[in-house]
This record gives structure tokens, sequence and C-alpha cells, in this order.
């Protein structure tokens, strides 16, 4: 095994000032062995540094693992990264105006490494436009140390798109699991291969290093062709990691259902009914049978696991933006990961479907948003998020649903008879008179004639090209004291305000069934949608009737 060096001897082929791309997602994927030895070089030589960073997906545990390895003062210079919230220390690094910082986009920093390596000047996409990205807001840049321009707005045929401008990489830290004498890496013990190929292409095409982090070593593969997912030719050097800094994902050492090599039992523990639970369920209830859809981190989550409850994985297919497709997708530390997927593709690819507008509904999570609906997840004054894949997914999906409980922090709600009772909110509201950064646009939204929906605990909105309006109210919530004023602005209410479902408030299954395309929720949207229409046309005919 010629290529094959040390964790150690890998370290010092990093120089100084290198522009470094790492792949993963959380800790799938992600070259622990390598990031550690490079971080063990740095502390004991002071070396490499003035690093640039580039990544893609959010990689760490937001403790001591993955990119938290970076997180030294004079290590790096500047980062590119598309979610931040899993390397605490990097986020501090760029609040406190030490380095340079950009969040952009994570599907748009996918295909930047796949245009590096085909040689192009950048990639030009509509992903980010009228958010914190576009260059008439913040540019992507998180701080005032970083000064130069990595997107431009361009107009082409009349429309507006954003160029985010390539440039070279010089070392690649990747991973896989089998190696063979000549390089060639499998991938059949990872969840997933990500953004791999495209990285390792990206830096052998700018003349740069490839490093491959493998669990093992053969002479020569056993598998077919088509299952090597970075060829030989693109890698320069295989370190074989230690056990404990390769597993699977940052929660699990190995889980066999994750890579196909055995079908799991649909698995899901019957949660207590929570605040959690109750907005899983009334988000189960805007599922439409058929639908291709995404869930996010954190509160969609739950949509999975009540899902399982109530038997009806099988009614839609579900998809996670690192590529996989079907199944049940993990949670927690190991989410990115799905246990029996139909298919499991590159993460480029499955933002290819993403961004032509592939999915049919996305669920994702709402910390702060605003009359216009605008939604902030990616950046709470020095508490740096990130906006990972939110915005690609956002901005190229026809029906939305934001999820979140009504307000922030430690909150005690109680559910007697059927009925919910909020003893204390959480100490921080989320319905703002202005959201603190746009990491979604909903006048934008509205304009390409997007359907959008905010779930709540307590309560249920839609945005209308008036802005958000109250259409469902929780049983035994008072509108006034738990909701209104726990806002910091006065929405449209609807005239037909209804009470949420009873079912989402009692334990035990609620036997949904699908009746049709589209649930009560989606047809209550719909017919309020109408009747605001019906009201625009009945004002504007009395306007002329009076001239």
């Amino acid at each position: 095994m010629s290529k094959q060096i040390t964790p150690q001897q890998a370290a010092q082929l990093i120089p100084d000032n290198a522009t470094i791309a790492t792949g993963g997602f959380i800790g799938i994927g992600f070259a622990e062995a390598l990031a550690k030895a490079i971080e063990q070089r740095f502390n004991s030589e002071g070396h490499p540094r003035e690093l640039a960073l580039v990544y893609a997906a959010g990689q760490g545990d937001a403790q001591t693992r993955g990119l938290n390895h970076f997180s030294h003062e004079g290590m790096v210079r500047k980062v590119i990264g598309g979610h931040w919230g899993l390397a605490p220390g990097l986020g501090k690094l760029a609040t406190d105006n030490r380095i340079e910082a950009y969040n952009l986009p994570q599907g748009v920093i996918c295909h930047l490494f796949r245009d590096i390596a085909a040689g192009k000047p950048g990639t030009l996409t509509k992903v980010g436009l009228h958010t914190f990205i576009d260059p008439r807001q913040e540019g992507g840049k998180i701080n005032t140390r970083t000064r130069t321009d990595q997107v431009e707005l361009l107009q082409l045929n009349g429309e507006e798109y954003l160029f985010y401008k390539a440039f070279p990489i010089d070392i690649a830290l990747l991973r896989g699991t089998t190696a063979d004498a000549e390089g060639n890496i499998s991938m059949e013990r990872e969840a997933l291969p990500l953004e791999s190929l495209a990285i390792a292409q990206a830096v052998h095409n700018c003349g740069g290093k490839v490093i491959v982090q493998v669990e093992r070593t053969t002479h020569q593969h056993q598998l077919t062709p088509d299952r090597i997912k970075i060829p030989g030719v693109l890698v320069d050097h295989l370190v074989v990691a230690d056990p404990a800094d390769h597993p699977q994902t940052f929660a699990e050492p190995f889980n066999p259902a994750y890579c196909g090599d055995v079908i799991a039992p649909t698995s899901h523990e019957t949660e207590p009914l929570s605040a959690r639970k109750i907005i899983g369920r009334r988000a189960l209830m805007e599922l439409r049978k058929g639908s291709v859809v995404n869930l996010g981190i954190g509160m969609p989550e739950m949509v999975s696991s009540v899902a399982a409850e109530e038997n009806m994985l099988n009614d839609f297919t579900l998809t996670v933006e690192p590529g996989g497709i079907g199944g049940q997708p993990a949670s927690g530390l190991s989410f990115g990961a799905v246990s029996n997927a139909s298919a499991v593709i590159d993460q480029p690819a499955q933002f290819d479907f993403y961004d032509g507008g592939g999915l049919d509904q996305a669920f994702l999570g709402l910390a702060e948003t605003c009359p216009e609906g605008h939604v902030n997840v990616s950046r709470f004054g020095n508490k740096l998020a990130g906006a990972g894949g939110f915005i690609n997914i956002t901005q190229n999906t026809r029906d939305l649903c934001f999820l979140g409980t009504f307000t922030s922090g430690p909150q005690q709600i109680e559910i007697h008879n059927g009925e919910l009772q909020v003893i204390k909110n959480g100490p921080v509201k989320k319905f703002l008179k202005q959201v603190q950064q746009i990491t979604f646009n909903g006048e934008y939204a509205i304009r390409q004639g997007q359907s959008v929906t905010f779930i709540t605990e307590r309560a249920v909105f839609i945005l209308t090209d008036k802005g958000l309006k109250l259409t469902e109210i929780a049983p035994g919530i008072n509108l006034q004291r738990d909701i209104l004023d726990q806002m910091n602005f006065r929405p449209l209410i609807d005239d037909d305000l209804t009470p949420m479902d009873p079912r989402l408030f009692k334990e035990g299954a609620m036997h949904l069934q699908h009746t049709g395309s589209h649930p009560a929720g989606h047809m209550r949207k719909i017919w309020s949608q109408l009747m605001d229409n019906l009201n625009e046309i009945e004002d504007e005919q009395a306007s002329c009737l009076a001239s």
C-alpha cells in the first residue's frame, strides 16, 4: 500500500495558508483521525496555521469532535461553511471577529465543489435570493472583518441570479471504508457517500492533495467497480484510522441498517404527550399521501416518529438532504443516516433534485418569525447556527411547514381532558416585529406561489399576501393571554378561527386516515386563501362602483 501513511504523517503534509475542504455530515463521513492529528500538530508545533476551511454541512458534536478540532486562534484565518452550530468554537472565532467567515447554503457549497472540479468560474443559482446571502443584505458575511464579496447578484434574460465565486482548494480530508492497493475507495460500511467525489475531483484538478481516512485496506476489491466511490487516480494518500476515530455516526459505532446490510424492523418509542409530540402530530396531518418530503433536524424529526406510531411511514417518501431517500431517518447525532433506505445518492445530486423542485413538501424548524412570515434559524446575536440546507429547501419546495414551540426556552404546559393549558411560557418570544436575520423570505415565497404554514403546540398560522394569519387555536387556550400577549405583533385572525383537532391532545394513537390528496388542514389553508382573494375582488368591485 504505497499510498498509506500514518495520521501524523498526513498532518505534516498540510502547509500553512492551505485551503482545506472537509467532507461529512455531523459525524457521518468525517475524517476524525485526520482532524485530530492536524490539531495535535498545531498544538505542539504551531503549524499548520492561517488555514482556510471550506465545508458544506455541519460537522461536529457541539463539543470536541469534527470541525471543533480547528477552533484554535491562529490555526484558521478564513472559514466558508454551510452550518456552524455543531462547531461552536469556530463560531466564536467568527462572531468575535477574529477570522474571515461566511455562511453559504449547504447545497450551493456542494455544487461549488463540483463546479470547481469542472473548472467553472463558480455556481450560478437562484438559491439565496432575498435572504441574508443576497449581497443586497449581508452577502453571507458573518462579521465586519469579512470584506471580500463571495456572492454576486447577476441578471440573465431579465431574471435575478446569485453567482458564488470559485476558488482553488489545496487539501481534501475525506473518508471511506476500504482502500485497495491502487487507492480505490469503497464505502460499504458508511451511512452516506456525501460530496466526497466532488471534493476529490476539485482538489485533484486544482493540483492539491487528496487524503482519505479508511477503516481497512485490501490488495484488491471484491466489489464491482460501480461500488467504488472515490477512484484511486484521485487519491494521493491513505490513512487507516483507529476504530474509535471511525464511528459510522457520532452516536453509533455501527448500525448495519444504515448501509443496507440488514432490514431493520420499523422502530419507534411511543413518546409521552408533550408540546413536541403535539406539533409532530399536527404536522403529520399536513402530509399528503404519495408526497416526497424533506424533514429538517430538531423538531421536524418528530414527524417521522409520529408517522411510525400511526403506521403511516409508507404513505409518503421521506428524504434527508445528505442523500437518503425513503426509509426512516435517524435522529440526534445520527441525523442524516437512514434505516432501510430505498436509495442513497450523493449529496450534490440530492440538492439537484431539491433545487429543481423535486420535493412536494418540507417540514423545517421555526426559531423566529415576523408579520411578513420571514423566518430566522441561522443567527441569534452572538449565537451562530448557520443556514445548512434550509435555504435550498425552503426556496424550492411548493408546500412548506415551519414547526416549533410557541415560545423559546423552558416552558411548561399541561394537558387535561383533551385541553391544553399553559402554566409557564418560555422566556423568549418567537413571533417578533422583525427577525434578526432572514433565512427564509416570506414575501418572496408568496410571490413565488408557495404555500406556507406555521405549526406550534397551541396555534396554527398560514402565510397570506397580507401577512401571517392565525387559523387554528388549541382547545383550552385563551386567545389573548396565551397567544396575542406572547407575540410582538398582532396577526391577521381568520373569521372562522377553529380549534385544533382534539385527537392531538389525547394519549394513544390518533388513527389518522388519508381520505384524499389534501388533509383537512391543507384544505382549510386553501379555503382561507380563496376567501381572502374573494374579499379583494369584492373590495375592487365596490371601489369601481363608487367611482
